[in-house]
């Protein structure tokens, strides 16, 4: 690991317990849902049938809670590349230790994502380092709608 590596890691590591970002707000949009349910076979109704779903107590079609997960993965890492940027060759997604869906992501809303750092794990021999964030998506009413304990690896 270079020094401007290790400073750059030294800094982060003073951040554990803190919040390290928040993303840019995406538009939940039907063609976003029904895409979904056609990649993992999940039609139920609340999601692909917003005349069906609006007779339900949610009054319209909701996003799938593995979508809002999956959102992670792209949409809502978009303004929050700086935290898993710590100068490494690559970074990679080992996994996730909870996940808690709150509230529905109605059809038609902006959510958005909110990262804490929760650890920071060294690696044998400096190869890579392990991060764990609390991400918390947010709905544009303001209430969590999941929040996940996800898992990174960078490596060096």
């Amino acid at each position: 690991m270079t020094h401007t590596h290790n400073q750059q890691l030294e800094e982060f590591r003073a951040k554990v317990g803190q919040n390290v970002g928040v993303s840019e707000w995406t538009l939940v949009t039907q063609e976003m849902v029904n895409t979904f349910a056609d990649a993992t076979g999940d039609h139920q109704f609340i999601h692909v049938d917003p005349e069906r779903a609006k007779q339900t107590q949610f009054g319209g079609t909701i996003a799938h809670g593995f979508l809002t997960l999956s959102l992670l993965a792209g949409h809502l890492s978009k303004g929050l590349e700086h935290v898993l940027n710590l100068g490494g060759r690559m970074v990679v997604n080992v996994g996730l230790n909870k996940v808690r869906f709150l509230s529905p992501v109605m059809v038609g809303m902006k959510v958005r994502c909110k990262a804490g750092l929760v650890s920071i794990e060294d690696g044998k021999d400096g190869e890579w380092v392990q991060i764990t964030l609390k991400q918390t998506v947010e709905r544009e009413d303001g209430k969590p709608a999941m929040i996940a304990e996800t898992i990174f690896r960078t490596y060096f």
